[in-house]
């Protein structure tokens, strides 16, 4: 299971202590949840019917079981039924409270929640967008938005940074409960890891264990953090901590595999890399590293199957090949470059002169053993070294991480 996804499964299944994402381990009770897609973008013409749904979601169209409150309101019964894991009455009741009053914000936030615990996702989508437009601070409403597109979804850069954003929006409101602070703030230093934001993430981080000193989600996250802000003797100290940790001790000895790998200790870094792979191997298959040779060859024949025009613009800037980034080009950006990076460009772009203080002005470089780690086979593995290429020759024409992003060219 990968870290999105294991996160995803403690904070859904700690739903079942009340709607926020709970830091307690999960109530075997409560099943575990399939991500699915978002819907697609594109909508029918006015003329044109939708067509019917296929045969295997039919299930998620039948009608809804009549809410059995009890003598309570149906808003009330609907939590109630959701602390006991049962969410298909929650579900029921949340949606008889929205019919009772449509412009209740809560009863449609808690469809929301009750949809996304059911592995209901784009419903759910749509229950937490109506509830935000009827009240765009409602707490709960945000709260959820936020863990469905940081957390349960499938990572995209879009999800996540609508994630964040819901996360500071639900952090800003001064109408949210102090009980979902930590939760806001989990769910924002989640997202901006993944968005590369260290700095961001490590600040909310700390939001979450100045209130629950002992969470082990924020304890990662500020390790994950620390790492990619090169704070590599805190991270070692941080990642050792959670290496007794069932649910992190994959993605801790992964970790600390990388941070001796930095140091050279090659075997003792093997020895972590393979307890890591050990205990989550879908999540750390073996990479598909190539010997240093065979690695040089195959950026050669990337450069060479590049359009002329690229080829032109590398004329004079030589490609090379190295095994992991060097501290001192990590650190010459602030904040610090990831220690993963697949590949870096050195120098102005092509637009600006060079100062004269370097022969060559301008390289490209390409790291063996990180770009072997974002790939699962040889095939992945040549692709991802074109498309760092293409990254890399993206900078040296002067675009920036956001534009390139924008391109697909992450």
């Amino acid at each position: 299971m990968s870290r999105r996804g294991l996160l995803a499964f403690c904070l859904i299944i700690a739903a079942c202590k009340r709607g926020p994402p709970a830091f307690e381990a999960p109530d075997a009770s409560c099943p575990a949840v399939t991500p699915l897609s978002a819907p697609g973008a594109g909508a029918p013409s006015a003329s044109v019917r939708p067509a019917p749904p296929p045969e295997d979601a039919t299930h998620r169209m039948r009608p809804l079981a009549v809410c059995r409150s009890d003598g309570a309101a149906p808003l009330d019964a609907s939590r109630r039924y959701f602390e006991e894991g049962r969410f298909e009455e929650a579900l029921s009741c949340a949606a008889q409270a929205a019919a009772l009053e449509p412009d209740l914000a809560a009863a449609h936030a808690e469809r929301g929640v009750a949809l996304a615990a059911l592995g209901r996702e784009p419903e759910a989508q749509l229950a937490y967008a109506r509830a935000l437009a009827i009240d765009p601070g409602d707490p709960s409403a945000l709260l959820g938005s936020a863990h469905l597109y940081a957390v349960q979804l499938s990572s995209t850069r879009e999800r996540d940074e609508l994630g964040a954003l819901y996360a500071e929006r639900g952090l800003s409101q001064p109408n949210t409960p102090p009980e979902l602070i930590p939760h806001l703030a989990l769910v924002a230093a989640m997202a901006f890891n993944d968005l590369g934001q260290a700095e961001s993430s490590l600040a909310h981080s700390a939001i979450v264990l100045a209130r629950n000193p002992g969470s082990r989600e924020a304890l990662y996250e500020r390790a994950l953090a620390l790492f990619e802000l090169c704070r590599f003797r805190e991270a070692r100290t941080a990642f050792t901590s959670l290496v007794d940790d069932p649910e992190r001790a994959a993605h801790a000895h992964h970790h600390l595999g990388l941070l001796l790998e930095r140091e050279g200790k090659w075997k003792q870094a093997q020895g972590h890399f393979d307890k890591a792979r050990s205990l989550a191997p879908d999540d750390f298959p073996e990479p598909p590293l190539p010997a240093e040779e065979d690695f040089r060859a195959e950026v050669v024949k990337a450069v060479a199957e590049l359009p002329k025009d690229m080829r032109g613009d590398l004329d004079g800037v030589p490609v090379t090949a190295e095994e992991l980034p060097a501290d001192a080009d990590l650190l010459a950006n602030q904040p610090p470059l990831s220690p993963t990076i697949l590949g870096l460009f050195r120098g102005p772009p092509l637009a600006e002169p060079c100062d004269g203080s370097e022969v060559p002005c301008r390289s490209v470089v390409l790291y063996r053993r990180n770009l072997a780690r974002a790939a699962r086979t040889p095939e992945e593995l040549r692709e991802q070294i074109r498309v760092t290429l293409l990254h890399e020759i993206g900078h040296l024409r002067g675009e920036d991480d956001e534009e390139l992003a924008a391109r697909g060219l992450e």
